[in-house]
């Protein structure tokens, strides 16, 4: 064999580098479905479910195109597996092939990475890691940008981006006379909610997903979530069809309603490609042109498609490029020395507290919630408790169909927990749940006020929130983004019964909720470990 192509699971794509100059006469292609990857975080069964199935589509598109592919397929039964991770596996297939080379393109995950690279040095056979053209910035531009800047800020990166590649420009001025519309995309729904939502698109499982979803239930049925409805597209054709269905039926309300949230809809007017789109079964430019042409055709407005657009040529591509650049030791940092765990809702939704039993369930029943449930709602509520930013990463990667290592750890370390101290983001976001109350509708209802700081009935957010402030007050007390909260932290000092009872109310807090790791509820994926977690919350 001349050469093996390895294909790795967030990789799905024809027209990848890996694939240049593939001769099927003496070449082969290696996927391989591996335990570790479900269990090295303890995945929702969704999110399973979605890779395999992608995976063995796949597989069969290039068997019918007449390559040869060496495929490792997870069973029911573990003893039938060559191996629990990607070196296990790979090691035994080079040593049975005997290829004279390994070309893959840039994984997305660098302990991957670091086991690939591993297997080749130690077999003595030479490893071709190619560049992804998935995206718009290769990792060494990137680095090229960042090198002599004393931060990186997103604003910036993403005007040289829209410069580079002349995406909504008018020669050099941006289109409509400013850069981006975040402040117009900021609406809340009011009173009146909002309306009726635009239907989904869902698919029905075929044949492979069915099998695939056989063996998630037996194999995995501990882990979380549930699979009554998985109705995600696992095909380029599919993808290609959810991506038109948003552009014609989404996208012209997504830009004003992309912050605000309503009890019981999931969807409301985002996209859901990130998925799609981190498995490499969609191209980032043909969503960034369909959007482009959408506001040209009249057909959706410029707030809407900027906002878009931001999404994906700014943010995922400014947040890759923060990866690859701070790996490996982005993973270790810690900015405010949190230590704790999750508290067991995280796991199963289970909470008196409507905002997170809204947003958790969102994600058990699909494995996704847009990103200010993420990131105002459930990441807001992590960093205000304590939780360890490596932790709350870990959780993410487990819990969400579109978390590849790449695209979560920047996201959670970084712009959700603050934990990289500022290269992501330039504050903490961190609020008190008032500005829960101001984009949804699950404050009212809820058992908690989200105006008392302090008492019984007082709303969660708000106790921690100025508790996080106080005792982070160093930390916090000279950035400029954080002048207002604490300078309010201030007059607060000088009232020190105040501080005093807030204190009291988050340690009785944390003492009657407890926390839970991953790993913990995956040691008893079962009736009992859930009781487990249950009297950790103080509940009966």
């Amino acid at each position: 064999m001349r050469n093996l192509i390895l294909v790795l699971g967030d990789q799905l794509d024809h027209t990848s580098a890996a694939f240049d100059d593939f001769d099927s006469r003496n070449d082969a292609v290696w996927m391989a479905e591996v335990e570790e990857e479900t269990t090295h975080v303890w995945c929702h069964k969704l999110r399973i479910v979605l890779f395999l199935s992608a995976m063995r589509h796949f597989r069969n598109e290039l068997i019918r195109s007449n390559q040869q592919v060496e495929y490792h397929q997870l069973e029911k039964d573990p003893a039938n597996d060559r191996g629990r991770t990607f070196d296990e596996v790979l090691r035994r297939d080079a040593k049975r092939l005997r290829p004279s080379r390994l070309v893959m393109v840039e994984p997305g995950d660098w302990r991957v990475r670091k086991q690939i690279e591993a297997v080749a040095s130690e077999r003595g056979i030479p490893l071709d890691v190619r560049p992804d053209r998935h995206f718009y910035c290769s990792t060494e531009d990137f680095a090229k940008y960042a090198d002599g800047r004393k931060s990186l800020l997103l604003e910036f990166f993403y005007r040289d981006m829209r410069r580079k590649h002349h995406v909504l420009m008018d020669n050099q001025q941006p289109q409509g006379g400013q850069w981006n519309f975040d402040h117009d995309n900021r609406k809340s729904f009011g009173k009146s909610g909002p309306g009726d939502v635009p239907p989904l698109k869902t698919f029905l499982p075929d044949v492979i997903t069915k099998e695939v979803i056989e063996l998630v239930q037996h194999r995995f049925s501990g882990h979380p979530g549930n699979l009554d409805h998985f109705n995600l597209p696992v095909t380029r054709r599919h993808a290609k069809m959810f991506l038109k269905n948003f552009i014609d039926n989404v996208l012209p309300q997504f830009g004003d309603w992309e912050d605000a949230m309503w009890t019981d809809e999931t969807f409301l007017y985002h996209s859901r490609l990130s998925a799609p789109l981190n498995l490499k079964l969609l191209n980032p430019r043909e969503c960034v042109e369909a959007a482009i042409e959408a506001w040209q055709s009249g057909h959706a407005p410029l707030n809407s498609v900027e906002g878009f657009v931001r999404q994906i040529l700014g943010w995922r591509e400014f947040i890759r490029g923060v990866y690859w650049l701070k790996m490996p030791g982005y993973l270790q940092m810690n900015h405010f020395d949190h230590q704790r765990d999750l508290p067991a809702f995280y796991w199963n939704g289970d909470t008196e507290m409507n905002c997170c039993r809204q947003s958790m369930q969102h994600v058990i029943n699909h494995g996704y919630s847009h990103h200010i449930h993420r990131l105002m709602v459930l990441g807001n509520f992590a960093q205000l408790w304590g939780v360890h930013p490596q932790r709350f990463h870990d959780w993410h990667m487990a819990m969400y169909l579109d978390a590849v290592d790449w695209v979560s750890l920047p996201n959670t370390l970084g712009m959700s927990q603050y934990g990289d101290g500022g290269i992501v983001g330039t504050k903490p976001y961190c609020s008190s749940g008032n500005y829960i109350h101001k984009m949804s509708n699950f404050c009212e209802g809820c058992r908690f006020d989200y105006r008392k700081r302090v008492g019984d009935d007082a709303c969660p957010f708000t106790t921690l929130y100025w508790e996080f402030m106080d005792r982070h007050y160093e930390l916090l007390k000279d950035n400029p983004r954080m002048k207002f909260p604490i300078s309010n932290v201030t007059a607060m000092r000088h009232k020190p019964h105040e501080l005093r009872d807030i204190r009291a109310r988050a340690e009785e807090l944390r003492r009657e909720w407890g926390g839970l790791s991953g790993k913990a509820m995956n040691a008893g994926s079962n009736s009992e470990s859930m009781h487990f977690a249950s009297t950790l919350r103080g509940m009966p």
